[in-house]
């Protein structure tokens, strides 16, 4: 009896190899699972986490071979100089060891190249602004802004037309300001009629009577914000008015 009160806490084997309810946690375990706790050493763990990082850095390996190849250097000379094993170097180039900051940075100094030429860094956007015309009763607009609803931009250039004593003016909801590039721009607000020219500017809420376009044969170029909303365009200063 004494012996079987004993037998639950006399199993000495399982607490040292591991058998048991708790036991698989105390080995490594076998087979295909055991393959992605390594992605330090290679492309397990991380690979495919991020294809657009993936693709960036699977053509690291290739340029650093061939930078390599056209200095003329040996994985052994390159070791010496980094401090990085030939193995791994071998590695990086191969694709079978993933690239790190810690790998790249001795390697880039001992090249005497910018990190980007290693990893392929893409070059800087093209900055021009690249806008579809929009073109409606001879007057052509380029849209400076992008993004829907809010303060809206545009570049119009309107051709000449003959002179037009009470063109028809129109309300809407709104605020705009306009801005003259060159030629002459007619503006009809309410009872005013104005000519404007180059470097001369306008704001109103478009919920009074109005319409613009050349006042003259000759065409006319100008900036129009327009906030749909009734935005108003804040000016820090004001030019002087003219005294006719």
């Amino acid at each position: 009896m004494e012996h079987e009160r004993r037998k639950p806490h006399e199993d000495p084997s399982t607490a040292r190899t591991g058998r048991g309810p708790t036991g698989p946690a105390s080995r490594p375990a076998s087979g295909p699972s055991s393959g992605p706790s390594s992605g330090s050493e290679g492309d397990g763990g991380r690979a495919g986490a991020d294809p657009e990082l993936d693709a960036v850095l699977s053509g690291v390996g290739p340029r650093l071979r061939r930078l390599r190849k056209e200095r003329e250097v040996t994985l052994a000379a390159l070791s010496e100089a980094t401090g990085i094993s030939v193995s791994t170097l071998s590695r990086l180039e191969s694709g079978g060891r993933r690239p790190s900051l810690e790998l790249l940075l001795p390697i880039a100094r001992a090249h005497e190249v910018p990190l980007d030429d290693l990893v392929g860094a893409p070059p800087v956007g093209d900055p021009r602004v690249r806008a579809k015309p929009i073109v409606l009763h001879g007057r052509t607009a380029l849209p400076l802004t992008s993004r829907p609803g809010g303060l809206q931009a545009f570049k119009l250039i309107q051709q000449g037309v003959s002179s037009c004593e009470s063109p028809e003016q129109r309300t809407h909801e709104g605020y705009e300001w306009l801005y003259v590039l060159s030629g002459r721009l007619r503006l009809l607000l309410a009872e005013h009629d104005l000519v404007m020219g180059p470097g001369e500017a306008a704001e109103f809420d478009t919920r009074l009577p109005h319409w613009f376009g050349p006042a003259d044969d000759e065409p006319v170029e100008f900036l129009s914000l327009f906030g749909p909303q009734g935005e108003r365009m804040h000016v820090i200063a004001r030019p002087k008015e003219r005294r006719d």
